[in-house]
């Protein structure tokens, strides 16, 4: 049976330009960054947890050239599925911070059935919402 899901994957382009971001504007730190010769390993986490988010390039050893171009298209058109969605204690607080740091904006705090979040989005068109959830009741 499985216990946990303890890593996720998305696609960028330039995963220096993503790790700028993921840490600079985000606040995530650096879990794995592997030189595997036709590919690097990079991950990045939320501080004092082990769940790690590739920060995939697409190509070799996973996609072949033509496989790789057709996803680097859709990434670039914001199509590349990637989505990621993040916790926090204080949402104003956590907005401001991301704001000041140069974070795309694709939707201001907002209440929501299930608490209240954002949207924002990465450098490569990746969704991200972060928010305080509450439970709900169904």
């Amino acid at each position: 049976m499985l216990t946990s899901n303890n890593l996720s994957s998305i696609f960028v382009l330039d995963q220096d330009r993503a790790l700028e971001f993921y840490t600079g504007v985000l606040g995530l730190e650096v879990a794995a960054d592997v030189d595997f010769g036709a590919m690097r390993w990079l991950t990045v986490r939320v501080p004092g947890t082990d769940k790690e988010i590739l920060l995939e390039r697409p190509g070799p050893p996973a996609h072949d050239d033509a496989t790789a171009e057709r996803i680097r298209e859709l990434v670039t058109v914001g199509a590349g599925g990637g989505w990621l969605a993040f916790t926090t204690d204080d949402v104003r607080k956590t907005f401001d911070e991301v704001v000041a740091a140069g974070a795309d904006v694709t939707q201001e705090p907002i209440e929501q059935p299930y608490g209240t979040d954002f949207a924002i989005r990465d450098p490569f068109g990746n969704a991200i919402r972060i928010g305080r959830m509450s439970h709900l009741t169904l």
